[in-house]
């Protein structure tokens, strides 16, 4: 036992026990093409085992080997033949109505042991009781065990000494076959259960990796529409203003075209990171950190240098590790958003400017960014709780849908509509991380 434990636990034992793993391994595939066998095809299973025992007990008979344990050698041969045949023909029934084949031996077995034949086929009904205590519950084990021993309690009335021997030997016979199925079928629902586990943690850990292959999508998605987004939108506004400028001031031209290729070059550089970090060999992938609150001044200058004038204005002190890295991002982002989507309508309206306020407290950090420009009206925007115009909805964004999503992260708000006097507001509500609950 103990090698064959090892040769299955570590491959390196196997040339320890040479003799024993290789065998059980043998004996394991065996067992498992036999139960494939008859999972496939009981019928010819249960044809070929009844025939066994039918021969069996046949044998038996025509040897003449019933009379040596007979109590009387005297009775009727073509009886005896009948019993044999009564014990073990209703085995090709045994799995599929086991109680109905001991119910229909168990008259045979009374009359077996009442005219002292006793003939050994009649141990043939443990096997139908194998079966109850396989698959049955075992209120009908023990149903099937009176079935079994009633008939040779019976027959002690005839004949006493069956009670010593032949009612003994059902009892043990019975108390045997009834622990075995019982072991057995526990073996069977704990192996189906240790399956079943397998595959229910399978499962789930498919759908963990899908949930999590989802999340991804939609963070990169998000990043990439950030930077792509706001990089464009940028470089739109300059390429405009420079084309404006070419004709009256070259060297405002100029500025323009050197600030579109640098706003370029960092956008290039940006995607390299992310698209990198997708990569299966991302080993060398520039892993540079993710824009933080520090970085909102050249984030800022970029819009003004795109054309639109933003004032940033902080009220109150930030606490010493007030704010995640993730936190930062997100009130980085959710204002590069919302500059972006300032950015895209100014062209169209002259004259626009944007203020980006900071006001810290001890629970929160409230974020406004604000533009002086035209109502929803004039410049097409809508609030999520009001439905955009026909022609805009087929090219409606994702801007304030993300923003809520990177905001429900750390539990924060976010609230975007017009202003009254117009223009519109962007409004980040993000508590602190050291906020108590």
């Amino acid at each position: 036992m103990e090698a064959h434990v090892d040769g299955q636990g570590d491959g390196r034992d196997q040339d320890r026990f040479t003799g024993t793993a290789p065998l059980t391994r043998y004996i394991q595939g065996r067992l498992h093409r036999l139960r494939a066998f008859d999972r496939r095809r009981p019928a010819v299973w249960d044809v070929l085992v009844t025939a066994f025992w039918v021969l069996v007990a046949v044998l038996d008979f025509t040897s003449g080997g019933w009379r040596t344990v007979a109590r009387d050698v005297e009775a009727p041969e073509p009886l005896v033949l009948l019993m044999t045949l009564c014990f073990s023909v209703p085995l090709l029934w045994r799995r599929r109505h086991p109680v109905t084949v001991l119910v229909l031996m168990a008259p045979v077995s009374l009359v077996n042991i009442w005219t002292g034949a006793v003939v050994q086929a009649a141990f043939l009904q443990l096997i139908p009781a194998f079966q109850i205590a396989l698959r049955l519950p075992l209120r009908t084990l023990a149903g099937a065990g009176l079935l079994m021993c009633a008939p040779a309690a019976a027959g002690a009335a005839r004949i006493p000494v069956v009670w010593s021997q032949q009612l003994v030997s059902y009892l043990w016979g019975f108390a045997f076959v009834a622990l075995l199925g019982i072991a057995v079928r526990t073996r069977k629902d704990y192996t189906e259960a240790l399956v079943e586990r397998a595959h229910r943690l399978e499962h789930e850990r498919d759908q963990q990796a899908r949930l999590a292959a989802a999340a991804e999508r939609t963070r990169i998605a998000r990043e990439m529409h950030d930077i792509i987004g706001h990089n464009l939108s940028v470089i739109t506004g300059l390429a405009d203003g420079g084309a404006y400028a070419a004709a009256k001031s070259p060297e405002r031209a100029a500025q323009a075209l050197e600030a579109i290729g640098t706003t370029s070059r960092q956008a290039l550089a940006e995607l390299r990171r992310l698209l990198g970090i997708l990569r299966e060999d991302h080993s060398g992938a520039d892993r540079a950190p993710q824009p933080t609150l520090n970085d909102l001044e050249p984030l800022i200058a970029a819009v003004r240098a795109a054309g639109l004038p933003v004032h940033l204005d902080i009220h109150g002190t930030p606490y010493a590790q007030s704010l995640t890295p993730g936190r930062e991002l997100t009130v980085y982002r959710v204002v590069q958003e919302a500059l972006t989507n300032t950015l895209k309508h100014a062209a169209a309206h002259p004259g626009l400017s944007a203020a980006v306020t900071l006001a810290y407290s001890r629970t929160d950090l409230e974020t406004r960014i604000t533009d002086t420009g035209p109502t929803a009206a004039d410049t097409g925007r809508t609030t999520p709780a009001s439905p955009a115009p026909p022609s805009r909805v087929p090219h409606r964004g994702q801007g304030i849908a993300g923003m809520r999503e990177r905001a429900a992260l750390y539990d924060g708000t976010i609230d975007a509509g017009p202003l009254p006097d117009g223009g519109w507001q962007v409004r980040l509500r993000l508590p602190l991380e050291d906020a108590s609950p």
